[in-house]
């Protein structure tokens, strides 16, 4: 196991962890850190602490030394240095006319490059701007455009309260801050009373809220009517820091506000809820007893009488074969009702057997002989169909005309 630290490079900026390298380093202490823009000079706000065996870290940096006195004095001429560059890119700023406003400018603790941070409204073209700062300085220059949330933190200032902002003074990192944080909490929605000086939501919002949504779970909501020691009466308003609840009690025709704790109310939901559910749990054990006796009833008397109960095994199949052929004679009805588009229709013609009788001569006694059965089985069946009747007509005729 190994040795991690913590290191700010800025005051109250945000502390990154990087490997000890085998130094016992304190909080409050210089160190000369690998990063990504090289070495860099940096503050300990956490101590060497030896890490978790059993959990997985990601590759950290390593500290490449403590800070001399000569590394120390080098930070403090490059905060000199930057104080001479941001005056000198103000001027450029004005003198290229962009709609721009410097914020800081950061020197490279090994002096490769010079860093301007700037807040604008939409882009800006710098390109020109960029030329000029590095004929000036003869370094790297990277401009990089912040928002107005890290221009206060830079800044500092003071804030509603009085006190100096939190951004600026210990908060290294921002937290997402809504509007319904401030609904919640029953402050007024005016901007100029929950907006900081960055003129954002302020980041205090955030600080309460867990506290608001597990008490407000416990609370009864405003305009339920809850059971006092006075009486009942609808919940008018509610004090989520005390925990009290303010209900309004009626007497004739006055009324009258009271406060009372969340301990001494009782809900009616509550009540009903309880009764239902002790209602339906007995429910369900009279049902598995009912289930088991039926159950127990049910072996005793297969044990018993197996041989008697039978069923017939003929009457059962006959059943199963109709239902299967009218299930059939079904399908087939909706098959030949269904048509599918693009495709012809396929309709039987009523004078299909007449013509081919017509056109093969040949063939008139087997035909004479079919229509003969099929008439003499519908009469025998005692119903003549309209279509046999027919048939029967133009068989008669042909023979005549023979």
């Amino acid at each position: 196991m190994g040795t991690i630290i913590g290191v700010q490079f800025q005051k109250n900026g945000k502390m990154y962890y990087f490997d000890a390298n085998g130094f016992d380093v304190k909080t409050g202490e210089y160190v000369v850190v690998d990063t990504v823009r090289g070495p860099d000079l940096g503050e300990v706000s956490m101590g060497s602490r030896e890490m978790d065996g059993e959990k997985e870290y990601v590759p950290l940096k390593k500290m490449i030394r403590k800070a001399t006195e000569q590394d120390i004095q080098h930070g403090r001429e490059n905060r000199l240095k930057e104080k001479e560059a941001f005056s000198i890119c103000q001027k450029k700023i004005l003198e290229h006319k962009l709609e721009m406003k410097l914020v800081s400018v950061e020197y490279a603790f090994d002096n490769s490059k010079i860093l301007f941070f700037f807040t604008a409204n939409g882009r800006v073209d710098f390109r020109s701007l960029v030329k000029d700062l590095a004929s000036i300085f003869k370094m790297r220059i990277e401009l990089r455009q912040i928002g107005v949330r890290d221009e206060a933190k830079m800044l500092g200032g003071l804030g509603p309260c009085g006190r100096p902002i939190c951004c600026g003074s210990f908060l290294d990192q921002f937290q997402p801050v809504s509007i319904k944080m401030a609904k919640e909490q029953n402050l007024s929605l005016n901007p100029t009373k929950i907006s900081g000086v960055c003129g954002r939501l302020m980041c205090c919002l955030k600080y309460e809220q867990e506290h608001y949504e597990s008490t407000r779970k416990k609370m009864p909501k405003v305009g339920r009517e809850v059971t006092t020691p006075d009486g009942t009466g609808p919940v008018t308003d509610l004090n989520i820091v005390k925990e009290t609840v303010f209900v309004r009690l009626t007497n004739g025709d006055t009324s009258e506000i009271k406060e009372y704790p969340l301990e001494s109310i009782i809900r009616p939901q509550e009540t009903c809820c309880q009764a239902d559910f002790t209602q339906k749990q007995n429910q369900k054990e009279k049902e598995n007893e009912k289930r088991k006796t039926n159950g127990n009833e049910g072996n005793a008397s297969d044990k018993n009488g197996t041989e008697g109960n039978k069923p017939d095994t003929v009457s059962e199949t006959v059943e199963d074969d109709l239902s299967a052929e009218r299930h059939n004679r079904k399908n087939y009805r909706q098959k030949e009702k269904k048509a599918v588009l693009g495709q012809p229709v396929r309709r039987e013609n009523p004078n299909r057997s007449i013509s081919q009788k017509e056109r093969n001569p040949e063939e008139k006694i087997n035909s004479v002989s079919v229509t003969e059965t099929a008439s003499t089985q519908a009469k025998t069946s005692g119903s003549i169909s309209p279509w046999a009747d027919a048939v029967e007509k133009a068989m008669q005729a042909i023979n005549q005309h023979n």
